[in-house]
């Protein structure tokens, strides 16, 4: 069965970048330690990696996300989405102007101009096509950015939450939650490691 799955790392205060974030710098101010975790050598960093891009049967992001992916600090053959963990899902980017030309042209893009949820209805077709040709279940990703997952999560289209809470305060940044209505968890597991500690919630309403 294919879920629909928020997965973001997140400061301690909030932030799921640094101030300034975009194309020519990235994450922002010190977002890049947001991404620790994700380079670490601990066994359970990257179980918790290798795990997590290998039920990607699609993944969702929002434009500016994807303009920093796309950009020329983004990502290449060894830093991207599970990169030497994962094969090759489908990235559906939520935008209201498609760019006029991809970078990363060796992945599969589609760009959803009529809003978030038929960019994740999209992404589910793609994911349960996924499923169906790997004969294993896959899921739906939303990896960012903030905005993306807020806004997904605050229309109640987020099935499980998954954070990877890093151990910095950066203070200033774009926050991952802004308001919207209350929401449910019900905490599933968690993984601590020197550089994060995971949180797995399913999301009621």
């Amino acid at each position: 069965m294919t879920r629909i799955i928020a997965d973001i790392s997140v400061s301690l205060d909030g932030f799921v970048t640094g101030p300034d974030p975009g194309p020519a710098s990235g994450l922002g101010t010190g977002g890049e330690a947001l991404h620790t975790w994700a380079f670490s050598d601990d066994p359970e960093d990257r179980r918790v990696l290798r795990e997590g891009t290998a039920r990607s049967g699609a993944v969702v992001l929002g434009r500016h996300l994807f303009d920093v992916v796309d950009g020329p600090k983004g990502w290449d053959d060894t830093i991207g989405y599970g990169a030497g963990e994962v094969g090759k899902p489908a990235f559906i980017v939520v935008t209201s102007s498609p760019p006029k030309s991809v970078r990363l042209t060796d992945l599969d893009w589609m760009f959803v101009t009529t809003g978030l949820p038929d960019a994740v209805t999209a992404a589910r077709e793609r994911a349960e096509a996924a499923s169906s040709d790997s004969g294993k279940d896959l899921d739906v990703v939303l990896m960012g950015g903030g905005a993306t997952v807020g806004s997904a999560i605050g229309a109640g289209l987020v099935e499980v939450l998954s954070l990877h809470l890093a151990p910095v305060v950066l203070g200033a940044g774009t926050p991952l939650f802004t308001g919207g209505a209350p929401r449910t968890l019900v905490q599933r597991s968690v993984i601590s490691t020197p550089t994060a500690t995971h949180l797995t919630y399913d999301v009621f309403r």
